[in-house]
């Protein structure tokens, strides 16, 4: 059965994990056949080896194989076609499968990686998998008092797989400002950050396996809040400059700077 996907801005971990799911008919078929121009890889040390499993950690899908492990990142503007190809398009990474079946990667980032994957990535930090710590997101959350909201969600170290989309939604699910501090956020409020980027990232999934993704979607693109009934807020935010959406009336900035010294000093006691 042909499976495609068309090309999207910057895929995010749930983008990823439905490719996992997807590709992994072809786990234990042996590449019969593999082509592609990116660099860096051994096309010739392909064929022949099965594939022993699809894995992914945030926006990386893996091809786990005997003598190496292959890591696909979509970028930008990656796309894959299952089972059929793109039309007038030279793939980054093609895979045939002696049982058949095809992969075909474009526009993308292919590596290959000849460590053990679980001594490269840890699973503890990829907020849509079975090994997701929230307690230790929680913890490396704390070691980054500065970092700016906008910031922290999109840090790949604590919450892998957190794509701009979902750091929008989840800032105005939870109405908080995309500049407040890591350090001026409540403790409960840091709490359920953790919790909803991971609980918005298996719904971003459903959304998007129903075709219904961009329907749920209360900030991202978005001009008016639905909330507030006021103009969107848009800019390129934090050390990512990556655009943000956000409303300045229901969404607080926490900021201790902005307070008055005495209810600064009563939070700390």
């Amino acid at each position: 059965m042909a499976f495609s996907a068309a090309e999207a801005a910057m895929p995010e971990g749930p983008s990823i994990v439905i490719l996992k799911e997807a590709a992994r008919q072809f786990e234990g078929r042996t590449i019969a056949a593999a082509s592609g121009n990116s660099g860096g890889i051994d096309f010739a040390a392909l064929p022949g080896q099965p594939l022993l499993a699809v894995r992914s950690w945030g926006k990386h899908l893996l091809l786990e194989l005997p003598l190496f492990s292959l890591r696909i990142h979509l970028l930008m503007f990656g796309s894959y076609r299952i089972n059929e190809r793109k039309p007038d398009a030279v793939p980054r990474l093609a895979l045939r499968f002696a049982e058949g079946g095809e992969l075909n990667f474009y526009t993308c980032s292919v590596r290959q990686i000849a460590e053990a994957l679980d001594t490269v990535y840890d699973w503890r930090v990829d907020v849509m998998a079975d090994a997701w710590e929230p307690r230790l997101a929680l913890r490396q959350l704390r070691a980054k008092p500065q970092m700016l909201a906008c910031d922290a969600l999109l840090d790949q170290n604590i919450f892998s797989g957190v794509g701009n989309i979902i750091k929008n939604e989840v800032l105005f699910r939870l109405r908080i400002h995309p500049l407040s501090k890591v350090k001026d956020i409540p403790a409960t409020k840091l709490r359920e950050l953790v919790k909803q980027a991971r609980q918005y990232s298996f719904e971003f999934k459903q959304w998007k396996q129903a075709s219904v993704l961009k329907q749920h979607w209360l900030a991202h693109t978005r001009r008016i809040c639905p909330r507030c009934r006021i103009p969107l807020q848009k800019a390129h935010l934090g050390l990512t400059r990556r655009r943000s959406f956000w409303c300045e009336r229901c969404q607080k900035r926490y900021d201790s700077a902005a307070r008055p010294a005495s209810v600064a000093n009563e939070r700390k006691q």
